[in-house]
């Protein structure tokens, strides 16, 4: 269906890519990974036409149709959702002017036969390919998928540019489900998604007819939508026929057989090598040693990738605070709606947390999750009961809006130093590499940064400030696969208390060991991990 023959990729006067070879077909669900800046992104565009390869070809049959999903959605205005779905796509549209066009010609009393005949024909070629792509419960289908993706049927006439950013990604996303394409090119689908949202797009996914090829850093999503993965890495592209846990299991397995036969090489070559030096000025072995002068210039050489660089770090082992680390009594938080009346985000919480507990605060979109975060760290007041912080607590808090306070002319370096001035030169740039800022990247300003540099710039000065609580709102986005392994890791070794929110399945699943959920006003405590959670949750429903 889609082939990429020996592709290569310049960028920058270097390659991204060389000789690639991969196809998808009809129906297979691909993953694609590889480190930030591997070309990624760039390969998309290419398959969709907005990029060409430096080399090689890109087949894509006539009447395939592309579906494609970017992080930027570009200019939306002007019309409700349900009408920039349904109308969205040009070929649709293009399609309905038609059929349109045909019918008020046919209403036409003075019509000759004849062309009459041609226009019911041409008519019916465009009713079959409109009937192909959905369009006729095209409405129907888009407030489905609008509705899936958390736009509730009272949203659906609302004008477009009233939604927030990530509220229109979910408009963008719909758009590119709902056109029925044979083949969905989706890149980091799962960011802005909350748990239910992401659930709902990984089930259409797994049911859909068609082929997809996403990347995205949720690992729990890529393995069960993606059963083949393609591996973008140190300028090569690497198939893998399994879902991600197969490639990790298989990429390991490969690089110590890649090793292995490097090893076995360098020792042959070695061998060859001194028996060229020992005999090269004999005239008795001329022969043998111009023999094995062109047999190592044959060799084709074995090499091995250079090291991944990832995240590495453990905490430092924070100062023992209380064992009651947080202390909430009958906490209330409510607001008032536009027609001013008063809404309970939650209500009556008392409870306790203690030391080294790891606790997930988890609910649906909306729920509450981030102001019951606030309400702990003190970000906003609740409108009754109290929180208070054992003797002895410091609490580092990082939230998404952790990333707006960093100023935006201080280079990477000033920004620690301003965060942490007691610490020495020494630290700082160690603390720095730790988080993969090296070299001269500690003087780039931050408003170059990427979400995930500013993400592991945050990360990196609460996580040296030897704070023994730590409240975490979504930490995990804008971080690439890896670097949530590593962040995973380390939260799971750290000697204090952690309340976290996130939607990363696999993380909730390594680190929480009890569950508050927030839902319709009032929040329950699950004393056990999420997968207690889970099945207490199935249990009641």
């Amino acid at each position: 269906m889609l082939n990429i023959a020996n592709v290569t990729k310049n960028q920058g006067g270097e390659a991204l890519y060389t000789k690639v070879n991969f196809q998808i077909n009809p129906g297979e669900k691909v993953g694609l990974v590889g480190p930030n800046g591997a070309g990624k992104s760039t390969l998309f565009r290419m398959i969709i036409g907005e990029e060409r390869p430096d080399e090689g070809q890109i087949s894509i049959p006539d009447r395939l149709r592309i579906s494609y999903f970017s992080q930027n959605v570009g200019e939306m205005r002007g019309r409700t959702a349900l009408e920039e779905v349904v109308e969205g796509d040009e070929g649709i549209s293009a399609m309905k002017v038609k059929l349109r066009k045909f019918e008020e010609q046919l209403c036409d009393p003075d019509l000759d036969p004849d062309e009459m005949n041609k226009i019911l024909e041409r008519m019916g070629e465009v009713q079959t390919d409109f009937e192909k792509v959905g369009g006729y419960d095209l409405e129907s289908r888009a407030e489905e998928i609008l509705s899936g993706l958390g736009i509730h049927a009272q949203d659906h006439h609302k004008k477009v540019e009233d939604f927030s950013g990530g509220w229109k990604m979910r408009i963008a996303l719909a758009k590119v489900l709902v056109t029925n394409p044979d083949l969905i090119i989706m890149d980091e689908p799962t960011n802005y998604l909350d748990m239910e949202t992401i659930l709902w797009l990984e089930e259409w996914l797994r049911n859909y007819k068609g082929s997809v090829f996403m990347t995205t850093h949720d690992r729990d999503f890529m393995n069960n939508v993606a059963k083949k993965i393609v591996e973008i890495n140190h300028k090569r592209v690497t198939t893998y026929s399994g879902d991600y846990d197969f490639y990790i299991k298989e990429s390991k397995i490969r690089l110590e057989q890649l090793k292995s036969e490097h090893k076995r090489q360098q020792d042959m070559l070695a061998k060859e090598e001194e028996f060229i030096a020992k005999f090269k000025a004999r005239a008795s072995h001329a022969a043998q040693v111009q023999s094995r002068v062109k047999k190592i210039e044959k060799i084709e050489r074995v090499e091995l990738p250079p090291e991944e660089e990832s995240m590495h770090f453990d905490f430092p082992t924070p100062p023992r605070g209380s064992d009651d680390v947080v202390i909430i009594k009958d906490l209330a938080k409510s607001w008032k709606n536009s027609q001013g009346e008063e809404v309970n985000v939650f209500k009556g919480l008392t409870t306790t947390i203690n030391r080294l507990q790891k606790i997930a605060v988890v609910g649906v979109n909306g729920a509450g999750k981030s102001t019951l975060l606030k309400c702990i760290c003190g970000q906003t007041e609740p409108t009754s009961g109290e929180v208070k912080l054992g003797p002895s607590i410091n609490l580092g808090y990082f939230s998404q809006f952790s990333l707006e306070v960093l100023k935006s002319e201080n280079t990477i370096l000033e920004e620690i130093q301003a965060n942490l001035p007691k610490a020495s030169d020494g630290f700082i740039r160690n603390l720095l590499a730790a988080f993969l800022f090296r070299g001269d990247d500690v003087h780039k300003k931050i408003k170059h940064l990427s979400g995930g540099e500013k993400s592991r710039l945050v990360l990196a000065v609460i996580f040296s400030s030897n704070n023994n609580l730590l409240v975490l709102d979504e930490p995990t986005n804008h971080l690439d696969i890896s670097s949530r392994e590593v962040l995973m890791r380390a939260l799971k070794k750290y000697e204090g208390t952690v309340i976290f929110v996130s939607h990363d399945r696999h993380f909730l699943h390594e680190l929480t060991d009890q569950v508050l959920e927030v839902d319709k006003g009032g929040v329950s405590l699950y004393p056990g991990n999420y997968n207690y959670y889970l099945n207490k949750k199935a249990s009641l429903s």
